[in-house]
Formats: structure tokens, C-alpha cells, sequence
């Protein structure tokens, strides 16, 4: 699965151990990382420590990278808000580090950038900044303004992405291909059991469907903007599709047996990935798919690579 990651050499990156070497940081890390966003009062309150401890510790791991900070309005003056930067966090040294990201060719596609569409309504296209065109206006999804989006949702249909074959380019084996990107149903206000089928086709060929559960409304997402109404969709699942020489895999557990082969990839310059929810569907239940600026993932869909050395 794509996430943000932090590679540490420990022969150089002094300031992300010493942010590291402590149960308190350690703490607070984790803290924002399963709860969100948190300002300093509400850190202390649930950690239970001190105000000038929690501002302390904060300061470090601010430093070190490990977070990041935003200044809001509040009530009397201004508060700080922690963000987490990362997920996951590995040390590894020099050599190890080139010999994998040598391994791995990902690409980030943003959402608007989508070279087909058939959609059907209800439907429509936000930016972090508002609403981009209609709604409901199948013909919005020709917007120039498209460029900036950050959600997408529609109720049947599918939007279409051309990643370039890098891997070819390089004239490298692929191994294995994944396509990481958050998603939920869509459903008017919100429904935590509202099941769609989502699914996924790569150069024209059906790869197999994930069933999400529902249209994710309870609280606001970790990114989504402030002017997006609480009953609308907030977040979906950060979902990971693998193809690889044995079949098709969805967050590890195996879904269908469309492997590499199955895809003709030598053939093509890129890769087509259509996300959609079918006419035959079981389960049809719209979809939602989360940008940059909304949700709980600050990612583009993203295409990994594995290529053999």
C-alpha cells in the first residue's frame, strides 16, 4: 500500500532519531497519527501531561520534520494544530536505500487529470477552493478548472487515467504494479452501510471490484476542507490494488486471477486505469474518490511499479 514514509540513514539524519528517542514524542506521534489533527491543549488532555511539556516535545519533533503545524484562529488568539508527516518511518543505510528506491518506479496522477469520463448524476467535482462547475452536470467533467480537483463523485460510470509506462522507458521488467487511491460510496448526505461495487480495469481489461461498505460522513476529514458540509462525504478507505505474476490483489488478499500477462503492458506506451462502478453491478452505490485537499490521505492516485534490477 502507498503511504507517506520517511527513510532514515542513521549515519546522517540525527535530528529524526532524537525526535524519535523518547516515549513521549513517540506518543505524541501516534496520537496524531491514529486521532488527526490535534492542537497542543487537546495533546496534553489526552496524554495526560503538562502544557509545557507537550510545547517542548512539540518544538523537537516540528524540527525534526516528524510534523508539521498551522496557525488557526480560535476563540482568544490563535492555536497551533499538529499535523502527522508520515506513516511509516524506516532506517535503513546508504546502500540499502539506493538499492531500493532503484527498484521502484511510482507516479502521482491527480484526480482532474482523467482522459475519458461517462458518468451519471448525482455527480460533480470539487477543488479545495469550491464547488468546479454544476452539479449534477455530467458536462462539468469537461471544465478546464477540472485540473484542480481534489473529490470526484458520481453514481454509475467511470473516469479513466493514462499513466505513462515508465518502466518501459527505462526498459525494465515489471514485477508487480499497484495503484493505491482513496475511496468510498456516494450516496446523498452520508450512509456508513451503503454498499458499492468499485471496480477496476487496467488497458481495457477488468482486474476485479472492492466493495466499500459505505459513504463516510461521521466526522470531518483530516484534509478535507472546512467549508465542505459536515453531511457530505468526508473520507473514504485508502485502497491498494496489486497485480502481479499470480493474480490481482486488494490490501494483500487476493481478488482475481488477472495477472501481468493478462495486460499485454510491452505492448502499450502507457497504462489505462479506468475506476468505475459498473451497469451490472450487485452492489451499485456510487463512488467517491478523494484527492489532494480532502479526505484523510493527502494523495493523488498513485501508480508503484516494482521493476526487477
Amino acid at each position: 500500500m502507498s503511504r507517506n514514509f520517511l527513510v532514515v540513514d542513521p549515519e546522517d539524519d540525527f535530528e529524526v532519531l532524537r525526535g524519535l528517542a523518547s516515549t513521549i514524542r513517540v506518543q505524541i506521534l501516534k496520537l496524531l497519527h491514529t486521532e488527526g489533527p490535534q492542537n497542543g491543549n487537546d495533546i496534553a488532555s489526552l496524554l495526560n501531561l503538562p502544557q509545557s511539556t507537550v510545547s517542548t516535545n512539540v518544538q523537537i519533533l516540528e524540527n525534526a520534520g516528524l510534523i508539521r503545524t498551522e496557525t488557526r484562529k480560535a476563540r482568544k488568539g490563535n492555536q497551533k494544530i499538529c499535523h502527522s508527516t508520515f506513516d511509516e518511518i524506516m532506517v535503513m543505510f546508504k546502500n540499502d536505500i539506493a538499492r531500493s528506491s532503484s527498484d521502484t518506479i511510482e507516479v502521482s496522477m491527480p484526480l482532474g487529470l482523467y482522459t475519458s469520463y461517462e458518468v451519471s448524476a448525482p455527480c460533480g467535482l470539487c477543488s479545495a477552493d469550491g464547488i468546479i462547475g454544476l452539479l449534477d452536470v455530467p458536462n462539468t467533467f469537461l471544465d478546464p478548472e477540472r485540473m484542480k480537483t481534489g473529490l470526484i463523485w458520481f453514481t454509475r460510470g467511470f473516469v479513466e487515467y493514462q499513466f505513462p509506462n515508465n518502466a518501459k522507458l527505462a526498459q525494465n521488467e515489471i514485477e508487480s504494479m499497484e495503484f493505491s487511491m482513496e475511496l468510498s460510496s456516494e450516496v446523498p448526505g452520508t450512509a456508513a452501510d451503503w454498499p458499492s461495487d468499485i471496480t477496476i480495469s487496467v488497458n481495457g481489461k477488468d482486474i476485479g471490484t472492492w466493495t466499500s461498505p459505505g459513504d463516510f460522513g461521521d466526522k470531518r476529514g483530516v484534509y478535507t476542507p472546512s467549508w465542505w458540509k459536515l453531511k457530505g462525504s468526508q473520507y473514504g478507505k485508502l485502497k491498494s490494488w496489486r497485480i502481479n505474476g499470480t493474480g490481482t490483489f486488494v490490501d494483500g488478499v487476493k481478488i482475481s486471477p488477472i495477472s501481468l500477462k493478462d495486460l499485454d503492458l510491452d505492448t502499450h506506451r502507457s497504462i489505462r486505469l479506468r475506476i468505475g462502478v459498473s451497469e451490472n453491478a450487485r452492489h451499485p452505490g456510487g463512488i467517491n474518490i478523494f484527492g489532494r485537499g480532502f479526505g484523510n490521505y493527502d494523495q493523488d492516485i498513485i501508480l508503484s511499479l516494482q521493476t526487477k534490477k
